[in-house]
């Protein structure tokens, strides 16, 4: 979705317990990491939600993160994207989908698949944008998030 490269002034080690210290399980974040053969590390962070309403307002974003070493000592270079969960994507697709099944199937049924399909349609599109600007919204916060906790500008 979005990329985001910067150096941080700090070895990979400090920058993963800065990390895992504030976006650990118990600050309310999910934080996945694993180390690769050339130096690198890997990690995965994404709002956690017990709710389900707040499941879908909340947690669309999930931040990939690399951590590569550099040539310079004490200097680290991140690359981080943010894409859409999986589920977000899935519930936005099923509400458009279903609009256009229902659209297509109204062919042959008659005038009320018509409307039902384009009700369904407009959820379809009116939760897609909700989920664009909802989106731009929580990378910001990421980004913010990251920059606060690295010590770097955004």
């Amino acid at each position: 979705m979005k990329a985001w490269n910067f150096k941080v002034k700090s070895n990979p080690q400090e920058i993963l317990k800065k990390l895992d210290d504030t976006l650990g399980s118990v600050n309310g974040f999910v934080f996945k990491m694993d180390h690769d053969k050339n130096d690198s590390v890997t990690f995965k962070v994404r709002k956690r939600s017990l709710n389900y309403l707040a499941y879908i307002r909340e947690n669309q974003i999930v931040v990939n993160g690399k951590i590569l070493k550099t040539d310079t000592e004490n200097e680290t270079d991140l690359e981080i994207s943010f894409t859409q969960h999986f589920l977000t994507i899935l519930y936005v697709s099923f509400f458009g989908s279903l609009g256009l099944l229902a659209i297509i199937l109204g062919i042959s049924s008659g005038a009320t698949m018509y409307i039902y399909g384009g009700i369904l349609l407009a959820i379809g599109i009116a939760l897609w944008i909700d989920v664009q600007k909802n989106s731009k919204r929580d990378i910001q916060k990421y980004k913010t998030l990251i920059s606060e906790i690295l010590e770097c500008e955004k």
